[in-house]
């Protein structure tokens, strides 16, 4: 069964957007909004992973249960920079550019909950539907967020300088 393929692609996917959710945040730092929001959005993803995890178990699968908790070893670099680098111009284009990276990693998550969710319908099983059911709504949330906050700040980065 190719179900296990899809767990296993949306479990790598989903640890991917917790740990960039975590860079974002750090190099963001200053931009306060972003910093803790994006740190709260990681958390939903790294709960993802743990419930994939779990349900990858009934697949046979071996999945890593835990995501990673920031942004690495240059987490304290990536801070510092953003505190030094402040809200000039040119923090605004790279802010614009993670959220574009960040908005599309998580439209690749929702692709990936999706069909999961069709796959799980298709063989009845309604434990794995559940899950999507109930994961899938947290990630559309951090894609209207993304995308809001494209639309919020591309105004005032792209015009201003």
């Amino acid at each position: 069964m190719r179900l296990g393929l899809a767990l296993r692609e949306l479990h790598r996917s989903e640890t991917s957007l917790a740990a960039f959710l975590y860079e974002v945040s750090d190099r963001h730092r200053v931009e306060h909004e972003v910093h803790h929001v994006a740190r709260d959005l990681a958390g939903w993803s790294r709960a993802h992973v743990r419930d994939l995890a779990e349900a990858g178990e009934r697949y046979g699968l071996s999945l890593r249960g835990t995501a990673p908790e920031s942004s690495g070893l240059l987490a304290p670099v990536r801070r510092k920079v953003s505190e030094l680098t402040g809200r000039r111009a040119e923090t605004g284009l790279l802010l614009l550019a993670d959220l574009r990276r960040l908005h599309r990693r998580t439209a690749g998550v929702s692709l990936d909950w999706e069909l999961l969710a069709q796959g799980a319908q298709a063989i009845k099983d309604h434990e794995l539907l559940e899950l999507a059911q109930r994961c899938h709504p947290q990630t559309l949330r951090q894609l209207k967020w993304s995308n809001s906050m494209l639309k919020t700040l591309s105004p005032q980065v792209l015009v201003s300088g």
